[in-house]
């Protein structure tokens, strides 16, 4: 199963462990709409807040690019303040895991 594959029935279920079994240990997240960067740690602690939120809805998703080095996934997010995004991820891969991840995202009306 491609690693898309697998990041994509994680978030489905909802299984945050199941998701970050994903990323290498020394995976920076980073976010360019809030020009942050993220630990590992950090990004396991706010999959874990969205997963708990059901007013966070991911849809719309779908892979643009996946090879044994990178993947790019688009994507359409509902947020609890009402907030709707279209996101684009780029993961560089190591050793198998998700290694590097980057998003940009634009508002929707």
């Amino acid at each position: 199963m491609s690693l898309y594959s697998q990041a994509t029935a994680a978030m489905e279920a909802r299984d945050v462990d199941q998701l970050m079994a994903l990323y290498h240990v020394d995976s920076p997240f980073v976010r360019h709409q809030s020009n942050t960067t993220m630990s590992r740690d950090q990004l396991y602690e706010m999959m874990k807040a969205m997963f708990s939120n059901d007013a966070v809805v991911r849809k719309d998703n779908r892979c643009i690019y996946e090879n044994a080095d990178i993947v790019v996934e688009h994507m359409v997010m509902d947020f609890p303040d009402g907030s709707t995004e279209a996101i684009l991820a780029v993961h560089t891969l190591k050793d198998g895991q998700f290694f590097r991840s980057e998003t940009g995202a634009t508002p929707l009306k």
